[in-house]
């Protein structure tokens, strides 16, 4: 049984996509850019988790019993 068959992917999850697209046509420049444009997402993620952990943590401060 494939790790894909227990736990299937949303369906068009374009990380899926992503991961599954060939890479041999692709020249250096373009791989190169793939990375700086995949190293400016990661940032994104990155920075967003920054902010909810500060919105959770507020949120848990402001409810936390004294």
């Amino acid at each position: 049984m494939d790790l894909d068959d227990l736990f299937p992917s949303k369906p068009g999850d374009p990380l899926v996509d992503l991961a599954k697209q060939d890479l041999e046509p692709m020249s250096i420049d373009e791989l190169k850019e793939r990375v700086e444009t995949l190293k400016a997402e990661i940032a994104r993620v990155e920075a967003h988790m920054d902010r909810a952990a500060i919105h959770r943590s507020a949120a848990e401060e402001l409810f936390k019993k004294p």
